[in-house]
């Protein structure tokens, strides 16, 4: 080929546009249906994080998809295809934290809550700058005005058997509503973390509900304070119906229960 072929060649490939982001998430969808198990009915899920360690190439291929993007790209898609971005790169790049210790490792604590705490170690970047799993939940996700979905909650995952479950398909825009619905009420479905208590009268429920419950206390979504929350998926926390008309009513006590910070490992 002679120079001027091959500069114009060259420049012919520096003029097509980049490929367009996959809002399918085709190839985490790929990993999770490959790696991650329902159990308790389908109420909580474990990860086969050896499984992931064995396709890591695929997994840091995910990965870098993600830090590709822009912030003028990510400021372009709409609200729902941010969302579905930022919980899928929350998810996966957690999932990243996990593997560089494991198997030696028993939970996402072992890092450390103050020197090495995953959630503020910036071990990733996004939009081009250094980034951190608090920058995603909490500076973006939960940011006022922004989003403003509670249910934000029962999608971040974070590696844990107490956390909400880790779903076996990647969010998008298209079924993000859906989706989060589901999770959290499969959530609240599981009676080893949300339930009610005929004997106390009492509402037993998981921490995320202490910790975030201002988040329930806006009228986001419909949601007005973490007893409204629950009273609305009143059947899922009682079986009775004088006990199911005691959450609707919002006359029973609400106690928070013990996080379980074991690792969500789907160990053989």
């Amino acid at each position: 080929m002679r120079p001027l072929s091959l500069l114009a060649a060259s420049l012919l490939v520096l003029a097509l546009p980049a490929a367009a982001f996959d809002h399918t998430y085709a190839a985490w969808d790929a990993l999770l249906k490959a790696h991650v198990r329902y159990v308790e009915g389908g109420h909580a899920s474990r990860v086969d994080y050896a499984g992931m360690q064995r396709d890591a190439a695929k997994l840091a291929a995910v990965l870098d998809e993600d830090q590709k993007v822009t912030r003028a790209e990510f400021d372009g898609w709409t609200k729902p295809q941010q969302e579905a971005f930022l919980v899928n790169a929350y998810n996966a790049f957690t999932v990243k934290k996990i593997l560089t210790r494991y198997p030696d490792i028993k939970s996402i604590r072992d890092f450390g809550t103050v020197f090495g705490n995953p959630w503020k170690d910036k071990f990733f970047t996004l939009f081009g700058a250094p980034a951190t799993l608090d920058m995603i939940e909490h500076e973006m996700l939960r940011k006022p005005g922004v989003y403003d979905e509670p249910r934000i909650h029962f999608a971040v995952v974070c590696a844990s058997i107490g956390c909400p479950m880790l779903r076996n398909e990647a969010f998008t825009a298209d079924k993000l509503d859906v989706q989060l619905e589901d999770g959290i009420r499969r959530f609240l479905s599981d009676r080893s973390r949300n339930r009610y208590d005929p004997a106390q009268a009492r509402l037993e429920v998981s921490k995320i509900f202490d910790w975030y419950g201002g988040d329930f206390e806006k009228g986001n979504r419909g949601y007005t304070s973490v007893k409204a929350t629950l009273a609305k998926y009143a059947d899922l926390l009682a079986d009775r119906p004088e006990d199911r008309a005691a959450v609707q009513g919002e006359r029973a006590a609400v106690s928070f229960l013990e996080y379980d910070w074991s690792l969500n490992d789907a160990k053989p």
